[in-house]
């Protein structure tokens, strides 16, 4: 098989308060021979804000990124659910306008024109890092590659909204009952738990307005977790990532309950099968301590 090449789009968070799924990101890539050309000139995607004031904002600053790959002739990979919720559903849309709508794609690329930027023309596709591991590398090959297999480790999945639902076609998985990421933590030799939130959302979208109801929710799935025996819950996206780790003690203040659930990036998780040391993932970056998690794999 040929090495894989992506055009990376990071997102904000990860270049920022979760500065620790960017390397942890750059960390397995390498180790697996996956190339990764980062999008410096990429913007924001908007996390799904842009369109609540206008459509045509989101698909035209999303075309945008789109387009950056396109230059590079490679699909845009992406490790965050919410960056690849927006920018999928924006690809996806204007693919379907090429043809329903061409003259909307037209003024799409118009506004992109007047900035000095290629146009949009749909020849990529928009990878979330899950969905180049499971289709792209594949989990066979995957797991050759573990040295350290996660034996004895119960991981909880949180999928979250945007990887699951902002896209019509979904590839690889099954929106409604996803089995991606209990397949990937097998391939690793960790044990999947399941539990009835897995595929809800964190809370996050609703913080800023109503953060006690969002508190309460991420404390709904953080304990639903804990009680199906869960050492720790991995998570695809960056957002869902500062709900469950960086605000858990806020959420254990409004339950009145402690929690103390270590919450990991999948490439962190990936990383310590492939033999990767905790500091290089910046395990010690949570707020949440990562030692419970590290202790079980005899770190």
């Amino acid at each position: 098989m040929a090495a894989l090449k992506y055009a990376y789009f990071p997102g904000c968070v990860a270049q920022g308060a979760c500065r620790e799924l960017y390397q942890s990101t750059q960390a397995i890539t390498q180790a697996l021979g996956i190339e990764l050309l980062e999008l410096k000139k990429a913007s924001c995607c908007g996390s799904g804000t842009f369109k609540e004031d206008s459509q045509f904002l989101e698909d035209t600053v999303n075309a945008r990124n789109i387009a950056l790959a396109e230059e590079l002739r490679l699909p845009l990979l992406t490790h965050c659910s919410t960056c690849q919720g927006v920018l999928g559903h924006v690809d996806e849309r204007l693919k379907e306008l090429q043809v329903s709508d061409p003259g909307y794609v037209e003024r799409v690329n118009g506004m992109l024109k007047q900035e000095g930027c290629s146009p949009y023309q749909g020849s990529t596709e928009v990878r979330h890092l899950l969905w180049a591991l499971v289709g792209d590398y594949g989990l066979d090959k995957l797991r050759s590659r573990v040295m350290k297999p996660l034996k004895g480790l119960k991981c909880a999945a949180f999928y979250g909204c945007y990887l699951l639902r902002a896209q019509k076609h979904l590839p690889f998985d099954d929106p409604y009952a996803p089995e991606s990421l209990e397949n990937l933590f097998r391939a690793l030799g960790a044990e999947p738990v399941y539990y009835r939130g897995r595929t809800q959302c964190c809370g996050w979208p609703l913080s800023s307005y109503a953060t006690d109801q969002a508190f309460k929710m991420a404390g709904n799935h953080l304990q639903e977790a804990i009680a199906a025996g869960a050492h720790c819950i991995v998570t695809p996206c960056p957002l869902c990532h500062l709900n469950l780790d960086s605000r858990q003690p806020e959420v254990a203040a409004v339950l009145g309950k402690s929690l103390g659930l270590p919450i990991l990036h999948l490439p962190q998780l990936i990383g310590l099968a492939l033999g990767i040391s905790p500091q290089v993932l910046g395990l010690s970056r949570h707020i949440v301590s990562t030692h419970p998690v590290l202790k079980t794999l005899g770190h």
